[in-house]
C-alpha cells in the first residue's frame, strides 16, 4: 500500500470535547505509524499546547502550528523550518479594538513565547497556553511588542464569531487570516495573509518529495478548509461545521467524542 501522509486538525477533531485523546486514538495512530503512514498533527494551537499531544501520540514527524504560519520538528533543529509573521501593527490596532471585538484576551503569539491581555483575567484559561499560571511576564503591554508575532489570538464573546471574522477580514483589507478554532472555545486566530494549513501542507510535501496524490486531512471547522479541499481525500468529522462540507471530499459518521478519526483509520488501513 502507498504511505499516505495523514494530516489532522486538534480542536473539534482529534481532540474529544474534555481536550484529551482516549487510548483507544492513540493506540490507533501508533499501529497507523508503524505502517509507514506519516501522522502530522495541523491546528491553530501554539507549539507548546500542542506539544504534550504530540508526544503523547509518539510522533516524530513536523508539525503545523498557528493555522500554518510555522512549520518544524518539536524540540529540533530541522533544516526546512519555516515561519511566517505578521506585521505588528495589525496587533497594534486589534489592542485598540478590544472593546469592539469584545474581547476577553488578546494573546500575541510566538514560537516559544506569547503575551496577553489581563483585563478580564477570569476568562483567561492558563492551560490553553501551556502554563500553569499568567506571569507578570506575560502580560501584553505595548513596549514589548517589539517582533512580529506568528498569530494573533482572542477569545469573543461577539455572539457570531463568524460574522466578526469576517468584519475584521474586510477592516483590514485581507491583509490578514481571521479563522475560528474548532471545538467548544469562542477563539478566533488571527494568520498572515495568504498562510492556513494548506499553505504548510504545500511546503512540507515539496520539502518530502510528496505528491498531494497521498495527502488525507480530518477537519472539523472553518480553519480547515483550504486542507481538506487540497487533500487528495478531505474527511469532514460528523460534529463538522455545515460549511465545511463543501470543501470535503467525505464526512465520516463518528464525532470527535466517539474516537472519528481513530475509527476512520482503522477501517482504512487496519
Amino acid at each position: 500500500m502507498t504511505k499516505k501522509i495523514i494530516a489532522i486538525d486538534l480542536d473539534g477533531t482529534l481532540l474529544r470535547s474534555d481536550q484529551t485523546i482516549s487510548d483507544y486514538t492513540v493506540e490507533t495512530l501508533q499501529k497507523i505509524q508503524e505502517k509507514g503512514h506519516k501522522i502530522i498533527i495541523s491546528t491553530g494551537r501554539p507549539y507548546r499546547t500542542a506539544l504534550p499531544y504530540y508526544h503523547q501520540l509518539g510522533l516524530h514527524t513536523p508539525m503545523i502550528n498557528f493555522n500554518g504560519s510555522l512549520t518544524h520538528i518539536p524540540e529540533s533543529k530541522w533544516a526546512y523550518e519555516h515561519s511566517v509573521t505578521i506585521d505588528r501593527q495589525y496587533l497594534l490596532e486589534l489592542l485598540g479594538q478590544a472593546k469592539q471585538i469584545e474581547a476577553d484576551f488578546i494573546a500575541s503569539e510566538y514560537r516559544k513565547k506569547f503575551y496577553i491581555t489581563t483585563d478580564f483575567p477570569e476568562t483567561i484559561e492558563p492551560q490553553l497556553f501551556g502554563v500553569p499560571e499568567i506571569t507578570e511576564k506575560m502580560v501584553l503591554k505595548t513596549d514589548k511588542i517589539t517582533k512580529n508575532p506568528n498569530a494573533i489570538l482572542f477569545q469573543t464573546r461577539a455572539d457570531d464569531k463568524y460574522a466578526l471574522a469576517e468584519e475584521l477580514r474586510q477592516h483590514f483589507s485581507q491583509e490578514m487570516e481571521v479563522d475560528s478554532w474548532g471545538g467548544p472555545l469562542n477563539i478566533l486566530e488571527c494568520s498572515p495573509k495568504g498562510i492556513n494549513k494548506a499553505y504548510a501542507l504545500k511546503y512540507l510535501l515539496e520539502v518530502l518529495n510528496i505528491d498531494k496524490d497521498r495527502l488525507i486531512a480530518f477537519g472539523d471547522e472553518h480553519n480547515d478548509t483550504e486542507m481538506l479541499a487540497l487533500a487528495k481525500t478531505g474527511y469532514a468529522m460528523k460534529n463538522a461545521n455545515p460549511m465545511l462540507l463543501d470543501f470535503a471530499d467525505d464526512q465520516i459518521s463518528w464525532t470527535n467524542n466517539e474516537d472519528g478519526v481513530a475509527r476512520k483509520l482503522e477501517e482504512l488501513f487496519l
